[in-house]
């Protein structure tokens, strides 16, 4: 399928990002992306990473923590706790002899990851069911939690192009395709509206990787994942990944063949999608005290500070609801970026709850908060996916909002219960801190407690009295 401009010079893309979902996706999701395409009338849909749920039980025979893991052999303990309340058991592979005849009640490896095959197979079924509805083509990047049902970006990559109108090129590192090097990174690009195969636009996805560390590493530093305060998960404690050295080059050595095709030498005005921002979106923030409302405290190289949105360098309607999930090294993608040419903006998902779109180091660096309902995020009526419209004549000045749960379906969703606890999810010192520095948090948990003070004086009063 070939991408071009409209004839009115006007190109719309849906950025969907975070679904994070099981074989099963959340009818609510579903109605979200059927309302948003309804709305849009995209052009392409860009899916930026983590569609999978990877540590949802349902995949616990395969999942994998980290990379060069054996699948299902180092579950984490709140899928084996969710399993259990949804009545899910273990499967588990044994090697078969094949000198006796097989066995009913004996599954192999083989069975299990063929069983994973068709659950995530189901799931992309599920979620690409509006957009393959409505004829739109459709892209995707991967996350850190994509591969954890223990079915790797490449052979997902595989499956998304069962799919009909999926945009995903076969990577070859090889060379022999140069708009694709790997699972998750390439080119899509848009063609002129005259009709030519003049490039008017490129669309980027970056595979921006999942965790830090090596996998023949994992072993020796389990005992550091253990001992981490955030066991439960045990994946990021030595932080996120980035993406690889070949991608950085990738996003120069792209502009040039584009530049070659059009036969202009010049860089085409593109935009990148990936899942895990680099450190330079800290750059929209600024540094505040402490006690400031509605701060967050950044994470890892960012921790023990606090942050609010720069409004001088933020587009209004901006939102910061966590901190700030990148990696601790900075591989200088966004120095790739402005030194390539062309490129204009950057925009990610990974943080649930963040939506703004800043302007830092000559480029637009924004998020879209999660689509899906089976993760943790912000409010249901901040749920949502992000509409960019360009334009023909200059696509850097494109146009973009947020298409909300709250302004297509309604403010709250089928299990509003689930959604509370998910925007007021605790999972540390720091996330206490930034739930107090919410003002409304703050009034009710001050209220409770001068309510429950108040009663025990006047509970000691009455027995004072007798």
């Amino acid at each position: 399928m070939t991408l071009r401009f409209h004839d009115d010079g006007t190109f719309r893309v849906l950025q969907m990002a975070d679904i994070q979902d099981g074989p099963e996706v959340n009818r609510d999701t579903i109605r979200m992306i059927e309302a948003a395409i309804n709305e849009a009338r995209p052009d392409l849909v860009v899916f930026t990473g983590d569609q999978i749920r990877g540590y949802d039980p349902a995949y616990i025979d395969t999942f994998l923590r980290r990379r060069g893991e054996n699948p299902g052999a180092r579950v984490r303990l709140v899928t084996e706790i969710e399993a259990k309340l949804h009545g899910i058991h273990r499967r588990i592979a044994a090697r078969r002899d094949p000198d006796l005849p097989p066995q009913d009640d004996v599954v192999t490896m083989d069975d299990l990851m063929n069983d994973t095959r068709q659950k995530v197979r189901d799931t992309f079924s599920a979620f690409l069911g509006p957009v393959i509805n409505a004829g739109v083509p459709f892209a995707a990047t991967y996350g850190n939690h994509d591969f954890q049902c223990g079915i790797l970006p490449d052979e997902q990559d595989d499956i998304y192009r069962e799919f009909p109108g999926c945009l995903n090129p076969e990577a070859d590192a090889a060379g022999g395709s140069p708009l694709a090097i790997e699972p998750g990174t390439f080119a899509l690009p848009v063609l002129s509206s005259d009709g030519s195969e003049h490039v008017a636009m490129g669309v980027m996805l970056v595979n921006s990787g999942d965790y830090a560390g090596k996998p023949e590493e994992n072993d020796a530093q389990y005992p550091r994942y253990v001992a981490h305060s955030r066991g439960l998960d045990l994946a990021d404690s030595d932080g996120y990944g980035t993406p690889s050295a070949e991608a950085i080059a990738w996003l120069g050595d792209v502009q040039r063949t584009l530049a070659e095709r059009n036969g202009d030498g010049e860089p085409v005005p593109s935009i990148t999608f990936q899942h895990i921002p680099p450190q330079e979106f800290y750059d929209c923030l600024t540094e505040v005290p402490a006690w400031t409302p509605n701060a967050v405290e950044g994470a890892r190289n960012y921790a023990g500070r606090c942050y609010v949105l720069n409004d001088a360098v933020c587009r209004p309607g901006s939102r910061l609801g966590e901190a700030i999930g990148c990696a601790d090294e900075n591989v200088g993608e966004v120095d790739a970026l402005r030194e390539a040419g062309g490129y204009f903006a950057l925009y990610c998902g990974h943080d649930h709850k963040n939506s703004f779109v800043g302007h830092v180091h000559d480029l637009d660096l924004g998020y879209a908060p999660t689509c899906g309902f089976e993760c943790y995020g912000p409010k249901s009526r901040l749920r949502g996916i992000r509409l960019f419209e360009f334009r023909e004549d200059d696509p850097a000045a494109y146009e973009t909002r947020m298409l909300t749960w709250g302004d297509l379906v309604g403010r709250y969703s089928g299990n509003e219960l689930r959604v509370f606890f998910e925007d007021h999810c605790v999972t540390g010192a720091a996330t206490l801190r930034n739930e107090l520095r919410r003002p409304q948090v703050f009034a009710t948990v001050a209220l409770t407690l001068s309510a429950g003070f108040a009663a025990i004086v006047r509970s000691i009063a009455r027995r004072l009295r007798r």
